[in-house]
């Protein structure tokens, strides 16, 4: 059975899932639009910042993921090195009144970093299920299971 991205009615089975390939840069720009990593239809948020329980189109299960305080840290790196070097270069050459650049820098920084969030956290959820980390595994072993 040939299925495509695109085809909304994608029914996965437990004999299906192992053998399909999990692509990291697709699961990965998938994820950055706040889509399911395997089927790229359905929400992967169901809030700002909370992920679904399930995929309603593909019906994965996202309760696996473990994205913690990642998504976070890589915000405050990616939003620091566009926000220092721009203050250290308006700083160098030009040199304007402290009270002017708190009122430009701090809402900036603010508005970076809430605009970054979801679509960081939804490309770790989408690089988790592509290396098929944590629960996200279809070949967990009974060892590793816990109880």
């Amino acid at each position: 059975m040939k299925t495509t991205v695109s085809d909304a009615k994608i029914v996965w089975t437990p004999e299906q899932a192992p053998a399909a390939r999990r692509d990291l840069w697709a699961a990965f720009k998938r994820g950055l639009r706040g889509r399911c990593p395997r089927c790229g239809e359905g929400k992967l948020f169901r809030a700002f910042l909370k992920v679904d329980d399930h995929c309603p189109v593909c019906q994965l299960d996202f309760t696996p993921h473990r994205a913690d305080d990642l998504p976070a840290y890589l915000v405050i790196v990616i939003v620091g090195h566009v926000i220092v070097p721009m203050i250290l270069w308006i700083e160098t050459d030009y040199s304007p009144p402290v009270s002017l650049q708190l009122a430009v820098y701090l809402p900036l920084t603010l508005i970076m970093s809430l605009v970054l969030l979801q679509p960081v956290k939804g490309a770790v959820v989408g690089v988790q299920w592509a290396l098929r980390m944590h629960g996200f595994d279809d070949n967990v072993s009974d060892e590793l299971s816990p109880g």
